[in-house]
């Protein structure tokens, strides 16, 4: 099939921008924490992060006390303006649990990702999880910042007034947490085979951008060397030119 004129090059030109710029946004769909936590929590809360505490009141039961499936809903704090919730997936001690969630470290330099089972410490004079330090996979390692809490939202039939066993002692006998229900799990898997479809669709993608690229770089070069083949060389300067008349009174001295 013919390409339009000037297709290529402005093909080029918008490929050089996509291939310039970093891969988590060339490549990677950018999957946010609200959507994954909604996914693997339950919780039917929409909107930004930060309003998930004040959307919770009188629809959710809200405390102090991390549990497993519950979303521990963060406040923004310096370049963290909208906030951040991440599902409590276990439960360690009283000042550790771990966490479920998206869009928190970047991954071989790409935002977007999902982290399970992450490290989260309480880190607060109270024990009351009103700070918090998390697990940081750039450093491999807790970082050092403290962010602020208001604290974990719970799902339907998890408070932990309806516990029957404290978390803690969960995590001292080894035992897992309840496990998520059918419908739970059934979201969870969707959200992971979307997100796995969309990586390959836009892998798909960048490929087949970068395949045309290069077939256009080779065609422009090769053009480039047959039009240095067929052009004959220019003529030399005029003063490297023959002058036989200036040569012949150059010889006789005038």
């Amino acid at each position: 099939m013919m390409s339009r004129p000037g297709f290529l090059p402005v093909l080029a030109s918008a490929l050089v921008l996509t291939l310039a710029s970093p891969p988590a946004q060339a490549q990677e769909p950018l999957l946010q924490c609200v959507p994954y936590a909604r996914q693997v929590s339950g919780i039917q809360i929409y909107g930004d992060a930060h309003s998930w505490w004040q959307q919770a009141a009188g629809r959710y039961e809200r405390g102090r006390r991390p549990v497993p499936g519950a979303v521990m809903a963060f406040k923004p704090h310096g370049a963290m303006q909208l906030g951040h919730v991440a599902a409590v997936s276990r439960i360690i001690d009283s000042r550790r649990v771990l966490l479920d969630h998206a869009n928190w470290s970047p991954i071989n330099g790409r935002k977007g990702q999902i982290e399970r089972d992450v490290l989260a410490e309480d880190v607060s004079a109270a024990n009351d999880w009103s700070e918090v330090r998390v697990w940081y996979t750039p450093i491999g390692g807790l970082g050092t910042t403290r962010y602020p809490v208001h604290g974990f939202i719970y799902p339907q039939g998890r408070a932990p007034s309806r516990l029957q066993t404290p978390p803690v002692q969960i995590a001292a006998n080894d035992q897992r947490p309840r496990a998520l229900s059918g419908a739970e799990r059934k979201a969870q898997r969707q959200a992971e085979r979307r997100a796995e479809k969309d990586a390959r669709k836009q892998l798909k993608q960048v490929e087949k951008q970068r395949r045309e690229y290069a077939k256009y770089l080779k065609k422009q070069q090769d053009a480039r060397r047959e039009t240095v083949r067929l052009t004959p060389p220019p003529p030399p300067p005029p003063h490297l030119q023959p002058d036989p008349i200036g040569d012949l009174i150059g010889k006789i001295g005038g």
